[in-house]
């Protein structure tokens, strides 16, 4: 199932303190950066995160899923629903998530 126009932009509304979210559509979801850095995307209507200490720490009890078969294991962020704490974990992820590779 592919994620929702609709989903993204409650996501990208709830993120609109911070300057620098960008997304990119991927096969029917979305690739979420902040500055520059892939910190996870949307799957499924489900907003999965990279599994970097920062993010663990942050969800102490965060479950893991795939975003589809095949895939690594990502981090399941369920408050949504609370732009604050979306920000304090896309901020805490940021310093650990890796560089983006430089373009041929």
């Amino acid at each position: 199932m592919a994620s929702s126009k609709e989903y993204l932009d409650f996501i990208l509304e709830q993120l609109s303190e911070l300057t620098g979210i960008t997304y990119r559509a991927m096969m029917g979801e979305f690739i979420l950066y902040y500055r520059g850095k892939i910190v996870g995307g949307i799957y499924d209507n489900r907003l999965l995160v990279k599994p970097v200490k920062a993010a663990l720490s942050y969800m102490p009890t965060a479950r893991y899923e795939t975003p589809y078969e095949g895939a690594k294991e990502m981090v399941l962020v369920e408050e949504v629903d609370n732009r604050e704490f979306l920000t304090g974990l896309f901020n805490a992820m940021y310093e650990e998530l890796p560089e983006p590779k430089p373009k041929k």
